[in-house]
């Protein structure tokens, strides 16, 4: 569409399927031979003034902010790709000429999307890797429907992982929360049987009582049980001078062994 409006070329493309690999698409769009398509090279930069192959960029054909928006959606077609969200987040541009991929990178940059770029087996790779940046490059080369579809998986990507930390978070309270409870009955039955808990202070012997009777309870609900009802903090300090007495008697027992 853009060499018929503006070079009044008739254009025709044409679909050929990869025998190897993926087998994926290819499209070629091939044009008419004429006199003056050294000059249709040079107007649309691909050629530089001696009639040899160049990547670089004219300034001139990147003033507006619509034909840099083009340039990066020319040059994602001609070697980009976007990893499923799924996995882990990457875009990237490929290219074998070192100065293109800067010249990519420096482009990218200023729409304010942090592009870096690594050499991979010869080939020069411009790539982003946060998921925000890559959402911003699908909008900016208008790939609407890509970015629709990224965005829904990011989502549900993003409700999943936290909901396991939800779930990671309150297995770890319980865990911690059964092995207070447990260290709470230890001390209080080693209380019991070398001290006796009715030698307790009552509102010690009182907890330890209830904690025996509901190991499985938490601070809270064992200080609602109690007449007058304690609050959580005023159960853990109970508790934790239970504790405190069991490991006291412990340490003069060894001491006389």
């Amino acid at each position: 569409m853009f060499a018929a409006e503006v070079f009044s070329l008739q254009t025709q493309i044409m679909v050929r399927r990869k025998r190897r690999l993926k087998k994926s698409n290819v499209y070629v769009i091939s044009m008419p031979a004429r006199i003056d398509d050294q000059d249709l090279l040079q107007a649309l930069g691909l050629v530089d003034q001696q009639g040899n192959f160049t990547f670089e960029l004219r300034d001139e054909l990147l003033k507006k902010q619509c034909c840099r928006r083009a340039y990066l959606r020319g040059a994602f077609l001609g070697g980009g790709s976007v990893n499923s969200p799924e996995g882990t987040y990457h875009l990237e541009i490929i290219t074998n000429d070192e100065s293109h991929a800067e010249k990519i990178q420096d482009l990218l940059q200023r729409f304010n999307l942090s592009a870096k770029v690594s050499q991979r087996k010869g080939w020069y790779i411009v790539y982003l890797k946060e998921s925000d940046q890559i959402v911003e490059m699908l909008s900016i080369i208008g790939a609407h429907t890509a970015l629709l579809n990224f965005e829904n998986v990011r989502i549900v990507k993003g409700m999943r992982n936290q909901v396991n930390r939800l779930v990671n978070c309150e297995t770890a309270n319980l865990n911690k929360t059964v092995n207070a409870a447990l260290r709470q009955v230890e001390a209080i039955e080693y209380l019991g049987r070398h001290l006796g808990l009715d030698n307790l202070q009552k509102p010690l012997k009182e907890i330890a009582e209830l904690r025996l009777q509901y190991p499985d309870v938490s601070l809270k609900e064992l200080g609602e049980m109690l007449s007058p009802p304690v609050g959580k903090s005023g159960v853990n300090h109970r508790l934790r001078k239970l504790e405190s007495m069991a490991e006291d008697l412990m340490g003069k027992e060894k001491q006389i062994e």
